[in-house]
């Protein structure tokens, strides 16, 4: 082990530890880790105390099992297991629960690294209290199943006060959210614009050959950089400045960006965070990634961020299509969520730390006086999906949808631009002439008045991607039945038609639209 790095060390330790997610699940239980995503930290630390473990009498040297292992095994597999627990435990302890641990504990937790090696990372100080958070990540994204260790700053549960501006921000909702969304086809050159601890960078390293990850914020990018290798990662380069300078001379396959979106009044006294206030009016940050991408990305290349934008006398999704309007991007833009300026402070000042009491009301004042001088009503928040077209952009969308989703949705963004490709390509009568097959998510469903023998409700349901629920008619609820790929469209209206005693061609046009929306939706697929 001596040509090990320390940050070798420490993934050999938390390996030995079991320091994963279920771990931690099954050491305090579900119910307390459902109060650690809340910020509570009591029933975790009561699940600890009424089940420390023992410490081990023997641990087995690497290198091969010796010989009073072998007539001991029963016990000292006992022992391993509850020295596997107490340095779970204690590593648990320091680095999710943020409490200092006594040194000769945290030295049994980590053997191969140890407190020296700890302290020298900036993990802990000598009397074994936690610098940084550190906790496993378990993920299921366009690439599969994942696990990862990843290091941040310590929150304010862990601070006992309101986080410092230059935060660096581990794992949250919105980091999530966009892994699940990450496109995993194979490409060059991929940037995750704006790294912060560099979740999205290692997602994007696992099918790019190349990841350049950028950011303002020098600590974000050495604790990305520790990230990167603590878990393993060599493909991923990493450069300091804002937005797109550091990358004036590339073109990227992928672009994805959780950029700094939340708007913040630009006024004095107000903190401005660097993992979340982009530093512009508004939501400027979002319109500048969105109007800056283009030139970024080579043809063919997809870009994906998230993004906030403002509700007042233009419509927000109507201000995001004009931005897009601006560019020769195809562009999927879906809103997930609309909320009041007053929710929507509420929610970042307490984001930031800050609690009920006058400097609350002084913050969110700050933030109410900027929504009222500007006229914004609401801010929208979503996911942006962006393609440099070969050609002209034929593709944009805007959609609200808020519903449930129905998992990771990287496969089925990619999917649904190839279908408008596939979709494009053809005009009705092409289409017609083609066959056509019911994904196998989607499910039908039908309601029925008590006694009748005819539905009054017909619903489509898609069980993955947006789960969209799509009523139809009987007309398109009959042509849908039929594709199973051997029947084209075309001969699938005509047969319909006969059935209800219509004519073909009205019929045809009034259900060829609706079959382009199934397909392109993913309900229907080409044969």
């Amino acid at each position: 082990m001596g040509g090990m790095t320390s940050l070798a060390r420490l993934a050999a330790d938390l390996r030995a530890a079991n320091f994963t997610v279920d771990a931690l699940t099954d050491l305090w239980g579900e119910d307390a880790a459902a109060a650690l995503h809340r910020g509570q930290r009591v029933p975790a630390l009561r699940a600890l105390a009424a089940g420390t473990p023992s410490p081990p009498s023997e641990i087995q040297e690497s290198g091969g099992e010796t010989a009073v292992l072998r007539a001991k095994r029963p016990r000292v597999e006992q022992d391993l297991l509850n020295f596997r627990r107490g340095a779970l435990a204690t590593l648990a302890t320091a680095f999710v629960l943020g409490l200092a641990v006594d040194p000769a504990a945290l030295e049994a937790a980590l053997p191969t690294l140890g407190v020296a090696g700890a302290v020298e990372l900036g993990l802990v100080d000598e009397a074994g209290a936690p610098l940084l958070d550190l906790r496993p990540y378990s993920v299921v994204d366009g690439s599969g199943v994942t696990s990862w260790w990843i290091a941040s700053d310590l929150g304010e549960l862990a601070l006992g006060h309101a986080i410092p501006e230059n935060h660096v921000l581990g794992v949250g909702g919105a980091s999530t959210t966009l892994s699940g969304l990450m496109m995993a086809g194979p490409v060059q050159l991929a940037l995750d614009l704006g790294t912060g601890c560099g979740i999205q960078a290692l997602h994007a390293a696992r099918h790019a050959k190349r990841v350049i990850a950028t950011d303002i914020s020098e600590r974000a990018l050495h604790l990305a950089r520790l990230n990167a290798e603590l878990n393993g990662f060599t493909n991923i380069e990493f450069r300091l400045g804002s937005l797109f300078e550091p990358v004036v001379e590339e073109r990227f396959g992928h672009v994805v960006s959780n950029p700094p979106f939340v708007i913040t009044p630009r006024a004095a006294g107000v903190p401005a965070y660097e993992y979340r206030d982009g530093g512009m009016v508004g939501d400027g940050i979002v319109r500048a990634v969105i109007l800056g991408v283009e030139a970024r990305l080579e043809p063919g290349g997809f870009a994906q961020l998230l993004g906030n934008w403002e509700y007042g006398a233009l419509d927000g999704l109507e201000r995001v299509e004009s931005w897009v309007a601006d560019t020769g991007l195809d562009a999927w833009v879906v809103e997930r969520e609309r909320q009041s300026v007053e929710l929507y402070a509420e929610t970042w000042i307490r984001d930031g730390g800050t609690r009920p009491g006058k400097e609350f009301d002084r913050l969110y004042a700050a933030w109410l006086d900027d929504f009222a001088e500007r006229g914004v009503t609401e801010v929208g928040f979503g996911y942006v999906t962006l393609r440099l077209p070969l050609g002209a952009p034929t593709f944009r969308r805007f959609e609200r949808y808020d519903a449930p989703l129905g998992g990771s949705l990287g496969d089925h963004i990619a999917a649904v631009f190839a279908a408008h490709d596939w979709l494009d390509a053809r005009d009705d009568a092409a289409l017609a002439e083609t066959t056509l097959t019911i994904a196998p998510d989607v499910t039908e469903e039908r309601h029925y008045w008590p006694g009748a023998e005819h539905p009054t409700v017909m619903l489509l349901r898609q069980g993955s991607g947006f789960a969209r629920t799509v009523p139809v008619g009987t007309a398109l609820a009959a042509v849908v039945g039929a594709c199973d790929g051997t029947m084209t469209v075309g001969a699938i209206c005509s047969a319909v038609a006969q059935i209800l005693e219509v004519d073909a061609t009205e019929l045809s046009a009034e259900v060829i639209p609706q079959l382009r929306e199934l397909v392109l939706t993913g309900l229907l697929l080409p044969a």
